[in-house]
């Protein structure tokens, strides 16, 4: 993020210390974030987990339900996160044979009075990891990357979508 586009950092106070932000006097609304990432690997390994052919079994099912739980499982594995209640989450895994490799989106979704994002982002993010870690044994070049928020609504700061998604 470029410095003038940078606000105040929320979770630190004015002595520099780190806390969990009071969220109790924000309005409850709709919100929704969606993340995306990718998993590359060798046209071999992508061959293997689209035909069902992995040792450890449906990679694709096992991470898209390994995302969603990692995204109820947030508040426990960043510090500062609230536990939320959410309403929704949905993680989507689609071929790329340019990457080649797998393309990981989530959405979350609550009704609350603090955003969803870094669930989002959690839910991706172990979503690949265990597509890496299903697949390890075929193919140990596998590289993740490109996680990142894709878009977000509700809340006081308003609406966000990224601009090159």
């Amino acid at each position: 993020m470029m410095a003038e586009k940078a606000g105040k950092l929320t979770h630190i106070d004015a002595s520099g210390e780190a806390n969990m932000v009071d969220v109790g006097d924000k309005a409850e609304t709709v919100r929704i974030a969606v993340a995306e990432g990718f998993i590359r690997m060798a046209p071999a390994t992508l061959d293997l987990i689209l035909k069902g052919d992995a040792k450890k079994g449906d990679v694709i099912g096992t991470a898209r339900l390994a995302g969603i739980m990692a995204a109820k499982q947030t508040s426990s594995l960043i510090p500062l996160c609230h536990p939320l209640m959410l309403t929704k989450v949905a993680v989507e895994i689609r071929e790329d044979p340019a990457l080649p490799g797998l393309r990981v989106e989530a959405m979350a979704k609550l009704t609350g009075r603090t955003g969803v994002e870094m669930e989002a982002l959690t839910a991706v993010s172990v979503a690949c990891l265990t597509i890496y870690d299903m697949a390890k044994a075929a193919d140990r070049e596998m590289e993740v990357g490109g996680i990142r928020l894709v878009e977000k609504s509700g809340g006081r700061s308003g609406d966000y979508k990224r601009a090159n998604a």
